[in-house]
């Protein structure tokens, strides 16, 4: 049976936060989820009970909080394992998606890297990255010499994937993108790209904080071999993401971290590590920030992704119509296939002063460069306005935002 639709204006009673006024009394409309999501009390309550019940640390002791620390530890990791169709062993807890690239690159890049680089080999990435899956790899390019290479990005928002075929050659030797642009919404065509660069040998790695809360995912259909996504923008807490990524090539890859935990022997001259994950996982784990982030994947699994999917692509699809109503409301990125980030410039207006009208109203956007100053360059613009759905958004907020937009441009005398 089909799924029933999702009900945002229920869900919205899970989420405290979403109850409070703002500005003098208003109701708030939180469009930033982009940027970090609300926590559903199902959460909240996750971490405060394993810090009022279990709290100990994880792997370490033998008494009884220790082992029911380490049992919600791991089963925390069963959790979101079977939400994105993995294998446990396969998944790595960071603190962020950040945390998570930058161990890719660093480890990929080390001495006793899987890959050997030549100077001249390449990395391939695209023009509409954010700066953590940019700046990584800049770093990783001055150690090894490799040569940053990148797809253009069209007028409409989409990959331009015209000379793909000059892009990805015998010199690529990793291929890192976003799976859904945080300005754009545009949703990228993961197994394509994942298959090209598989016949050239490279290694595939996909960022995938914007599609990971969203929609359905699973690694193995997508083709890739390392996975990033941020529990903050999946409703779980901050301070803890998520690296997923073949076990063979987990295996192959040395530490980025290295410390406690992580080790299987230990002289004072040198040490052995342990098998992925537990090689990943340098220091006392994020265990209470674990749990909560398995809460929010039961949360999202109840309400069914595909259900989530649906209504934020309805949303959507409403704001840009109305907004495209409104004259001289200019929309970034494409028709569709999108997700949710909307981004949006109007003329006349700065977008930091229509975010502080909006702001006035109660309506909470994001403004400025969205960590993607490159993808802002390629358009010409110094900053968009930005807004972001989900599952707890209304059409009623998608009322706001335009009659938001349409204030300010009567404020600054834009309108007609």
């Amino acid at each position: 049976m089909p799924e029933p639709k999702l009900n945002a204006e229920i869900l919205k009673k899970d989420f405290p936060l979403l109850e409070r006024t703002v500005r003098g009394g208003k109701r708030l409309v939180y469009l930033d989820s982009g940027a970090t999501s609300q926590k559903p009390r199902v959460v909240l309550d996750a971490e405060r009970d394993f810090y009022e019940n279990r709290n100990a640390a994880a792997h370490r002791g033998a008494h009884q909080l220790a082992e029911e620390a380490t049992e919600a530890f791991e089963g925390a990791r069963e959790v979101v394992a079977r939400f994105i169709g993995a294998n446990s062993r396969e998944v790595v807890f960071t603190k962020s998606a950040t945390e998570s690239i930058n161990l890719v690159a660093y480890s990929l890049s080390s001495a006793d890297s899987p890959i050997q680089w030549i100077p001249g080999d390449e990395v391939l990435l695209t023009e509409m990255e954010h700066h953590a899956n940019l700046i990584p790899w800049q770093e990783m390019a001055k150690r090894t010499g490799a040569i940053l290479r990148f797809i253009p990005v069209t007028d409409e928002g989409l990959l331009d994937l015209t000379n793909i075929d000059t892009l990805i050659g015998e010199r690529t030797r990793i291929l890192s993108f976003t799976h859904a642009s945080n300005v754009l919404g545009t949703t990228n065509p993961v197994r394509f790209l994942a298959d090209l660069a598989h016949s050239v040998g490279a290694v595939v790695v996909l960022d995938a904080c914007q599609s990971v809360p969203h929609e359905a995912i699973d690694v193995v259909a997508l083709g890739v071999d390392l996975m990033t996504f941020s529990g903050h923008k999946m409703l779980g807490p901050t301070g803890v993401g998520v690296l997923w990524g073949r076990f063979d090539l987990l295996e192959s890859m040395p530490p980025f971290l290295t410390g406690g935990s992580m080790i299987e022997i230990v002289t004072l001259e040198s040490a052995t590590y342990s098998l992925p994950p537990k090689r990943f996982e340098a220091g006392v784990p994020n265990m209470a920030q674990a749990v909560g982030l398995a809460a929010a994947v039961n949360y999202l699994t109840a309400v069914g992704m595909d259900a989530i999917a649906e209504h934020e692509l309805d949303l959507v699809t409403k704001a840009i119509s109305g907004l495209e109503a409104l004259p001289g409301v200019r929309i970034l990125g494409p028709a569709g296939p999108r997700g949710g980030a909307l981004s949006f410039l109007v003329d006349g207006i700065h977008p930091h002063d229509v975010g502080q009208v909006l702001d006035d109203d109660g309506v909470a956007v994001r403004v400025g460069h969205h960590c993607a100053w490159p993808l802002m360059r390629r358009f010409g613009v110094a900053a968009t306005t930005r807004a972001t759905f989900y599952l707890y958004n209304t059409e009623d907020d998608v009322r706001a935002l335009i009659a938001g937009v349409e204030r300010a441009q009567k404020f600054f005398g834009s309108a007609p």
